[in-house]
């Protein structure tokens, strides 16, 4: 990997294993957003951003301090993970088809309780409606950083009522959003304890929130406190392993099951379209 300032941009150069397509559009993250110059923008940290990939070996990163990259961006896309070395690793059929048609897909480490948030809205939900939702939460509750908004706080949302999530259209998911915001906000749900946990204490904190069940409780592990050994299961996953591993998950890919989850679930999504 290779750090090039120019002007105000950072040039990432060398960089194996990263798709910025793949990675920010497989299902993981739901505000980043693509123009027709194929460059993405979003929020994270309160830290508005615009890149682009001009090929397998080159990202721009606009207007962006050294200091912003080494501290947010540099742990955002888990560039500090030799993601080469774990794909390799795995030795099963189907695992080694899905890593070779989309290599670069990393695990991005999202803000914790935006993790947990997003997650509880994406329940029974498809894509472009939990991208509406939480446009409209962002728009709404949050503040208005570059050309985009960042994410609300627990504390925030904690002294809001029914009435005042409406404006969400977020369903029955409001009545979630509301108590994780609570517990999270009083501590009774506590973001820095959790990140110390093992791995099933830590999910069995996240299911004290109402509407956080086993999914949403692994994929806020996995998404947000950077537990690769999370393997979150939706209708698409459950199929994969029903389909593909009905006597059990392959060993290659133990402790790194969430890595293994993310390329089989584009992989099998994509394979339908």
């Amino acid at each position: 990997m290779q750090i090039i300032k120019s002007n105000k941009n950072i040039i990432l150069k060398n960089q194996e294993c990263l798709n910025i397509s793949f990675s920010l559009d497989c299902g993981q993250a739901f505000r980043w957003r693509k123009n027709d110059e194929n460059i993405w923008s979003g929020v994270v940290k309160n830290k508005f951003l615009k890149l682009k990939q001009i090929n397998n070996n080159e990202i721009i990163f606009y207007d962006t301090t050294e200091e912003d990259f080494n501290l947010i961006w540099k742990k955002y896309f888990d560039l500090d993970r030799d993601y080469n070395l774990i794909l390799k690793s795995y030795n099963e059929p189907n695992l080694m088809l899905a890593c070779e048609k989309y290599n670069g897909i990393r695990i991005l480490k999202q803000d914790e309780w935006e993790a947990i948030c997003s997650f509880i809205i994406s329940q029974n939900n498809n894509i472009p409606r939990i991208k509406g939702i939480i446009e409209r939460l962002c728009e709404n509750f949050g503040e208005k950083i570059g050309e985009s908004y960042s994410f609300p706080t627990a504390d925030i949302l904690a002294v809001k009522t029914l009435d005042d999530l409406s404006v969400l259209r977020a369903g029955f998911r409001a009545k979630y959003i509301l108590d994780a915001a609570k517990k999270v906000s009083s501590g009774e749900v506590d973001i820095e304890k959790i990140k110390a946990m093992n791995f099933e204490d830590a999910k069995a904190e996240l299911l004290k929130i109402k509407g956080v069940g086993e999914k949403v409780a692994q994929c806020s592990l996995l998404y947000g406190f950077g537990r690769i050994e999370a393997f979150p299961q939706d209708v698409w996953v459950k199929r994969i392993v029903s389909e593909l591993y009905p006597d059990g998950l392959p060993e290659c890919i133990k402790g790194t099951e969430g890595i293994a989850q993310q390329y089989l679930f584009h992989w099998r999504r994509n394979l339908d379209d």
